[in-house]
């Protein structure tokens, strides 16, 4: 239930932007949606539902990983390792946020 909800609200999120391109898309929107879900997922440290559902079904990486494949290989490992890079970082921003709230 959390994921499909999630995946909803990341869609809510495509439509009001609205892309032009697909790399507008993989690039900008959906790794904006990545890095709040991160962020979100450090600093609330929700449980199952909203963690693992909801905030999994938020994020995907299945359109940043469409976007590193249909380009050269090189390109590909930059658009991988920079989303996860920036990804981990998020979640150690809202962490540490969390930790600044909380002490």
């Amino acid at each position: 239930m959390g994921a499909g909800l999630g995946a909803v609200a990341r869609y809510l999120v495509l439509i009001w932007v609205n892309p032009t391109t697909p790399e507008a898309l993989a690039l900008t929107v959906t790794s904006a949606v990545n890095l709040v879900a991160c962020f979100a997922m450090g600093l609330f440290q929700p449980g199952p539902f909203w963690g693992v559902g909801f905030l999994g079904g938020f994020s995907t990486l299945s359109a940043v990983s469409l976007t590193a494949v249909s380009d050269s290989p090189v390109w590909a490992g930059f658009i991988i390792v920079l989303s996860l890079t920036t990804a981990t970082l998020a979640w150690m921003a809202g962490d540490a946020t969390r930790g600044r709230r909380h002490g």
